[in-house]
């Protein structure tokens, strides 16, 4: 669902609300908003375009509370910032005391200049721009991943904290350490060449990846598919994608990973917002245009010989996505990539996926101990649901009761979306039936 067709779906709701749609185009507005108004002041003033992109919002919000909404709402909202913009601009050359006819003249040359940076192409250019200008290799890392985040993709602060797991006080000081750089060394809003362009384009990657994820998997309580999340992440891949120096095979991987997975939404979630598992999905609800669309991009990314990560994990979401059903599965072609892919991207969240191809292929006790064997995991087991879900999961197979309630009880605690807690609780109270005899 693209971004005009999700604004036109909840404007014709009955139970939908002005703050509804404001909020939904947050989401999808405010990254280029920014983008363009920080060409307009410079990324050193980024402050000053987010505080007006947040005057349009805030606008917005109460004029179409009372009012109608209009039918181009996101327009409205760029008009809105434009003419902030322009005020703004104005207000700077009065000060400056020029004449009337020079002031004339140069107010006509800012409107159209401004009007330039408004239009599709130019707005697509911004963003881009400010995505390269985020990822910028002098800042750290941690940094970088949290700016681009909240600047290109409207992250807020507890959204950004949950996505990195860490506290919102820790991603406060990330921000301010990144806008203070950016503002202190005046960093200019270009896409780089060469060696730098692929050094900012591998962080770029990690945020469009950890952007998916979290509309993918949800920490939202009531939401655990954020579509407008993903169908940002996809739409900023695609920017990517279509720009020169940038349309490279990672980047065509990619996106080819974010089309299998996506394709997969409408039969994750049943009538009631409960969850279906993988094995019991309807595989006819799968979308086939999404899922060709991922083999398109799959093959764009097949030139060079360069093999990424986004490469394989593309390959493994293909192999979900061809097979006819759950029983078909080829578990041990899954297990040599998720092999292949630890080679390259050795994390927990790798190692506890090859554990779960382990168990299919009737390996749970070894699954176990590898999982147990992830570095720091007693702190992961602290802060991580899905951890210890799949552990309860594990003994569970293994017959070992106890020890599969307590990492259940505990993924339960840890989670804050309803749909998995809900899934969580039915398995231990059916772990309890069992427990008590109960057949």
């Amino acid at each position: 669902m693209n971004s005009e067709t999700e604004t036109a779906y909840i404007l014709n709701r009955n139970n939908a609300s002005s703050n509804e749609l404001v909020d939904h185009l947050f989401r999808h507005e405010a990254g280029k908003m920014v983008a363009v108004l920080a060409r307009i002041f410079g990324i050193h003033n980024i402050e000053m375009a987010e505080d007006v992109v947040q005057e349009a919002f805030l606008k917005a919000a109460q004029t179409w509370k009372y009012n109608t909404v209009p039918n181009n709402p996101s327009g409205w909202l760029m008009q809105v910032a434009k003419n902030k913009a322009l005020d703004i601009i104005r207000h700077a050359q009065i000060s400056h005391q020029y004449s009337a006819e020079v002031s004339k003249r140069i107010q006509a040359e800012t409107e159209n200049t401004v009007e330039q940076f408004f239009l599709d192409t130019e707005v697509a250019d911004s963003q881009l721009r400010m995505m390269f200008a985020c990822c910028h290799p002098s800042m750290h890392a941690e940094d970088q991943v949290a700016l681009t985040l909240k600047t290109v993709s409207g992250f807020d602060v507890a959204e950004i904290a949950k996505a990195l797991i860490t506290n919102e006080a820790v991603i406060r000081k990330r921000l301010y350490r990144a806008k203070q750089f950016l503002k202190e060394n005046r960093i200019e809003l270009e896409i780089p060449s060469g060696k730098i362009l692929l050094q900012r384009l591998d962080m770029i990657y990690t945020v469009l990846y950890l952007l998916f994820n979290e509309g993918y998997n949800s920490l939202k309580t009531d939401e655990l598919i954020r579509k407008d999340i993903c169908a940002e992440a996809m739409r900023l891949c695609l920017l990517l994608c279509e720009q020169k120096l940038c349309g490279r095979p990672a980047t065509f991987a990619l996106l080819s990973l974010m089309c299998f997975h996506a394709s997969r939404f409408d039969s994750r979630l049943d009538e009631n917002n409960d969850i279906i598992l993988l094995q019991n999905q309807d595989r006819s609800k799968w979308d086939k245009d999404l899922i060709a669309r991922g083999y398109y991009y799959l093959n764009l990314s097949s030139t060079g010989n360069h093999l990424s990560v986004y490469h394989i994990e593309a390959a493994i979401a293909a192999e979900h996505c061809h097979t006819a059903s759950f029983e078909e599965t080829d578990w041990h072609r899954l297990l040599d990539m998720y092999n292949m892919l630890y080679e390259r991207k050795k994390t927990p969240v790798v190692q506890l996926n090859r554990a779960i191809v382990l168990s299919k292929l009737d390996q749970t006790e070894k699954a176990v101990d590898e999982i147990l064997h992830i570095e720091n995991l007693e702190k992961i087991l602290n802060t991580q649901y899905i951890y210890n879900a799949v552990l309860g999961d594990l003994y569970m197979i293994l017959k070992e009761k106890n020890k599969a309630l307590k990492y259940l009880e505990k993924s339960h605690s840890l989670t804050t979306s309803k749909a998995e807690k809900k899934l969580i609780a039915e398995k231990m109270q059916r772990m309890r039936h069992e427990k008590n005899g109960h057949v």
